[in-house]
């Protein structure tokens, strides 16, 4: 991508007009047409789109995808058609969830576009007129005013009390004030006054500009660029179970080549027995249900998330959620309202301080701050006037009352020379502006209503302690004029002025802010503040919410440029402020701190924050205040711009992962147990105690009613207490692995035992294998009831009543059970038989002794605590 060649920033008016070759009557149409057409327009390149059935094909490269066209194909090929459009289903869902988040990228860059001015004023051929802003070329003169839309990067030839709002550009938290003269070489692109940058808003004044830089070579085009540069990566659930299912495809096929080998090779059997012999092993091997109970459990979680106002655009980010280790939070807000707020007050005699209508001095403070103010009583204005009417609200006076009271009879706009304002009142003058400025007009202050020799001292000591903190000062002073009259002349009327009190003003920090971080940090959750803002500002925040002490180091991004990708990865940990900071610096540390293994989630709401949003695991975006483009970059967005709904999220995340996790501990043994059961009986020469058909039965119907209740357990108490998983547990660690061939060795011997007591007391295959296929499914379902709850005792009446859809499933699961035990047609289909009394006897007591020994098992290992059996455990 080309970068512009000049340092526009950093040039005087008359360079910056040689070097754009123009003049201050703007282009010739001719002139304009010619570098029209060797720049192009200006406007940011489209993403390249592929075709609908292309993404949908490249969905199915994955071994997990395979497995499953295999359980559907053997489901197929054993006659069980339902089953196998149920795996089908699965697949083609699954197909076109991936596809439609593939657009994730193209519509963050486009959104990035739909940032960019439409039209604007121009001076073309000598007069002014308005045009597209595509048009628009370099050396075109442009004229803004408040709230225009900057349609390109612009070098200002002339402003007048100019402010703009360049947030989610740059992420400062204040609108900015612009001025003609040129900046230092090496000023940092919010430090650049003299330049108008593509996106921003002017909020006050007007100005004209020379058009320096256009389309992609602007600074939200190299934004876009970055956008489109950054990979997607894949979440740590998908990378497991891409592991697993690789794992499991070895496997099942080994075990497949081997039955068929001990089928015709050991035992003589027909090629078309040893066949059937195999799929019905690869059928039970499979766990079929698996991918359709994950993504209903992560859907469940979307449903529930939505409920506390985090949206989830990308499903896999609601397991993320729980996974994350780092927050990298933007601050303006993010953590903050992005609303000024009068946060101290300095007065005569008095060091800073909170605002208090008792502090002796702050009302006369405040009714200056009323009638020294442009902002409407009742809509829209500067923020720093807006934020001095809330002031004075809060110290008890009605502006509206007060300014009809004491009308203003003369006024002296800003003007970022003197760097003051002032409004006469009759013969008093109200004045407001920089402290410097107005300090050097003064001769006096008020204290307590009186006059006094002014303390310069004092008002420096203040006006430093304020500035150390991150605070913006504004100084307001009164004077007196000697003869009435229309205009206030600064020379003459802004001498010997009355000090009334400095006014330190902040954007305020979220009410919620301060719980969520502590929440998150008692999750061992680490937290980062990544900001476009002043490192004091940045400092003062992140202390007030107990994000960092004051002894932390503020890396600024100036720093962060000097070093090397290994040092920055080293030191990525450590660092907890980064001020000052650019898309690319974003970027870079989120890029560091994965390379050190940690799972990132990053929080922002502007254009400068959408690639880092897009590198993170989890991207957050703000869904009132944040910019489209941070939206669309996202995976979720908080509707309420709340960071504590952000915690809530990474609750529900970690509650998604131990449902799946919980999943596997109770789908797995069963599979377990078939393969076992077919294994051997192939090993031993006999029959096997459960057809492939009735194998599939089982998974069937397990899978739509007992699987499917355990998407909607609820949290288990000590969720947001544990430390995050490490991002390297597997998806089996020993303890998922320990319960799993234990659970299904005991299910495998109650299957051939009870098949054998039924086989040899009746004498009918049909008989026996209905007890064995009643054996499977009754065990799973007490099974059940102990993998809702990890460690803690599953039976107690409070978790027994905590999820109605458990009771609900246990009853269709009976029901089916039933008619496949006693009616004609399912014993038809499936070759089973009526049961008696009798036998379910032994099939109830054996189910019952399972519940009572899994619960005997977690009382060892909680009375143990045994740290591989934490949920939170790498292995």
């Amino acid at each position: 991508m080309a970068s512009p060649s000049h340092h526009w920033h950093a040039m005087t008016i008359e360079r910056a007009r040689r070097a754009l070759d123009t003049s201050e009557r703007g282009l010739a149409s001719t002139e304009a047409r010619k570098r029209l057409e060797i720049d192009g327009p200006n406007a940011l390149p489209a993403a390249p789109r592929r075709a609908w059935l292309l993404r949908f094909l490249d969905q199915f490269r994955n071994v997990l995808i395979y497995i499953l066209l295999l359980s559907a194909l053997a489901s197929g090929l054993m006659g069980h058609a339902v089953d196998a459009a149920v795996i089908a289903a699965v697949v083609l869902l699954n197909a076109l969830i991936g596809m439609i988040q593939e657009h994730k990228a193209e519509r963050a860059m486009a959104a990035i576009g739909r940032m960019l001015a439409r039209t604007a004023l121009v001076r073309r051929d000598g007069r002014w007129q308005r045009l597209p802003a595509e048009e628009l070329v370099r050396g075109d003169l442009v004229r803004l005013e408040a709230g225009d839309r900057v349609p390109a990067d612009l070098r200002l030839v002339e402003s007048h009390t100019l402010q703009v709002d360049q947030a989610a550009l740059t992420g400062e938290s204040m609108p900015i004030d612009k001025a003609v003269g040129p900046d230092r070489s090496d000023a940092e692109l919010a430090e650049r006054s003299s330049m108008l940058y593509s996106g921003s808003l002017i909020t006050r004044g007007t100005a004209s500009a020379w058009v320096a830089v256009t389309g992609a070579n602007t600074e939200l085009g190299r934004i876009s660029h970055l956008l489109a540069e950054v990979e997607d990566l894949s979440t740590p659930l998908l990378k497991r179970i891409n592991q697993f299912g690789r794992r499991l495809t070895v496997l099942t096929l080994l075990l497949a080549i081997v039955m068929l080998g001990i089928s015709v090779g050991l035992h003589g059997q027909a090629w078309g027995e040893g066949l059937l012999a195999a799929i019905a092993l690869i059928v039970a091997a499979i766990p079929e249900g698996l991918p359709a109970i994950i993504t209903i459990t992560l859907a469940v979680g979307v449903r529930k998330m939505g409920k506390r106002k985090a949206i989830i655009r990308h499903l896999p980010a609601v397991e993320t959620l729980g996974s994350v280790n780092v927050i990298c939070s933007d601050k303006t807000g993010t953590l903050t309202r992005n609303e000024l707020a009068v946060r101290e007050l300095a007065l005569a005699g008095l060091s800073a301080r909170p605002p208090d209508p008792g502090l002796s001095g702050s009302l006369a403070l405040a009714e200056a701050a009323s009638l020294c103010n442009d902002a409407g009583v009742d809509h829209g204005g500067d923020p720093i006037e807006k934020a001095l009417l809330d002031f004075a609200r809060a110290m008890g006076l009605d502006p509206s009352a007060l300014r009809n009271a004491r009308p203003r009879d003369g006024v002296l706009p800003f003007s970022p020379e003197l760097r003051l304002m002032a409004t006469r009142h009759g013969r008093q003058l109200v004045v407001k502006g920089a402290p410097e400025a107005l300090l050097a007009r003064a001769s006096a202050q008020i204290n307590d209503g009186a006059s006094e020799r002014l303390d310069p001292a004092h008002w420096h000591r203040q006006l430093e302690a304020m500035t150390a903190k991150g605070l913006r000062v504004l100084a307001i002073a009164e004077g007196r004029m000697t003869e009435p009259s229309s205009s206030i002349d600064a020379e003459d009327d802004l001498r010997g002025l009355g000090m009334l009190g400095l006014v330190g003003f902040a954007d305020a920090p979220r009410a919620e802010a301060r719980g969520a971080v502590r929440s998150c940090q008692q999750a061992g959750i680490e937290l980062k503040m990544i900001t476009g803002d002043h490192a004091e500002t940045a400092r003062a925040v992140a202390t007030e919410l107990g994000l960092a002490g004051k002894e932390d180091l503020v890396l600024n991004g100036r720093e962060l440029d000097r070093m090397e990708d290994a040092e920055l990865e080293a030191r990525a940990s450590s660092i907890r402020i980064v001020a000052r900071a650019t898309p690319e610096h974003k970027l870079r540390l989120v890029k560091a701190l994965q390379a050190g293994g940690q799972v990132v989630a990053m929080t922002g709401d502007g254009a400068n924050d959408a690639p880092a949003l897009k590198r993170a695991d989890v991207g957050v975006a703000m869904g009132i205040k944040g910019t489209e483009a941070a939206r669309q970059a996202a995976d979720m967005v908080l509707a309420d711009d709340n960071f504590a709904t952000l915690e809530a999220g990474v609750e529900e995340g970690r509650g998604v992962y131990d449902n799946i996790r919980k999943a596997l501990l109770f789908i797995l043994p069963t599979n377990v147990a078939e393969t076992l059961v077919i294994l051997l009986a192939v090993l031993a020469g006999s029959a096997l105690p459960i057809t492939p058909v009735q194998i599939l039965w089982v998974n069937l119907v397990t899978t739509v009613t007992l699987e499917l209740s355990l998407a909607f357990e609820t949290l288990e108490r000590d969720v947001m207490r544990r430390p995050p998983r490490a991002p390297e547990q597997p998806l089996l660690g020993r303890f998922v692995i320990f319960r799993i061939l234990w659970v299904g060795l005991l299910l495998t011997w109650a299957v051939f035992w009870l098949h054998g007591q039924a086989l040899a007391s009746t004498g009918s295959e049909a008989i026996a294998r209905t007890v064995a296929i009643n054996v499977l499914v009754i065990g799973e379902l007490v099974y059940l009831f102990n993998c809702r709850r990890w460690q803690d005792f599953a039976f107690s009446p409070s978790v027994l009543v905590s999820n109605p859809w458990v009771w609900w499933m246990t009853a269709v699961l009976v029901a089916l059970q039933l008619a496949l035990s006693y009616a004609p047609p399912f014993q038809v289909l499936f070759g089973t038989a009526a049961l008696s009394l009798a036998q379910w006897l032994p099939i109830l007591a054996v189910c019952a002794a399972l519940a009572v020994l899994v619960e005997i098992e977690k009382w060892i290992t909680r009375s143990l605590r045994l740290e591989w059996a934490s949920p939170s455990a790498a292995r």
